[in-house]
């Protein structure tokens, strides 16, 4: 069996250590999340490893506010492209 790199966001490889012991692999730790629910990356798998999240009330309320991070931090961008090309006009 072949072999792939990735990377990975510190995070991420913090959580996958945190599943792992000495007696697996990091590829051992994926393969067990992905046969515990056939369904991958799915909400109700990942809130079995976080905590926080447990509650689907609380992931609700956390999307929302994602959302709305989201969208606010896009017309922050928005708002900095404009007065960066009108600054570059009056150049």
């Amino acid at each position: 069996m072949g072999s792939t790199n990735i990377s990975l966001k510190k995070e991420a490889y913090e959580f996958l250590k945190s599943l792992k012991d000495k007696n697996k692999s990091f590829s051992d730790v994926v393969m067990e999340l992905k046969e515990k629910d056939g369904k991958r990356g799915s909400k109700e798998n990942l809130m079995k490893y976080f905590g926080a999240l447990k509650d689907k009330k609380d992931w609700n309320e956390t999307e929302k506010r994602m959302k709305e991070f989201r969208d606010e931090f896009e017309e922050h961008v928005e708002s900095t492209i404009k007065y960066m090309e009108k600054a570059r006009k009056e150049k």
